[in-house]
């Protein structure tokens, strides 16, 4: 029975991360189409950048789930559901674009450090070696972030 609750455990920290990075993929791209203002041409090219990376760990946070013999989340309402990423508004400027993925990537960083301890404590070293590497990039970006913001 524990390992069954273990299982869930495990997959709910997944799917509430493949929520997220669905979430995150629209947003990126609705930022991206439109991103107005001086900054535009730097901002439309990072906002690409990061929607090709959100789908990269969206689909490897998924393919994870799967060879556990979890099932991803796949419909936009349930990810909705799930996600602790809220969509675009749609009048955002460009600074409150960065300012708001800055929020999401610090949050999403904090709920992959604890979906490290839940990988850990079930013995599982893929996955948590797999959050790790995505937090890794989201920190990253964050500093980024935090350095644009500072103009």
């Amino acid at each position: 029975m524990a390992k069954t609750k273990e299982k869930v455990q495990l997959t709910e920290v997944l799917n509430q991360q493949v929520a997220n990075f669905s979430v995150l993929y629209m947003k990126l791209h609705h930022y991206h189409w439109y991103v107005k203002g001086e900054n535009f041409f730097t901002l439309h090219v990072k906002f690409q950048e990061l929607y090709t990376e959100a789908a990269l760990h969206l689909d490897t946070i998924a393919e994870r789930m799967l060879s556990l013999g979890a099932a991803p989340t796949a419909t936009l309402k349930e990810q909705l559901e799930l996600s602790s990423i809220k969509e675009a508004a749609g009048d955002e400027t460009a600074g409150e674009m960065v300012q708001t993925l800055a929020d999401d990537f610090n949050n999403v960083c904090s709920e992959l450090t604890e979906g490290i301890t839940v990988a850990e404590d079930k013995d599982d070293q893929p996955t948590a070696d797999m959050f790790i590497a995505i937090r890794t990039s989201l920190e990253k970006h964050g500093w980024m972030f935090k350095a644009y913001l500072a103009e």
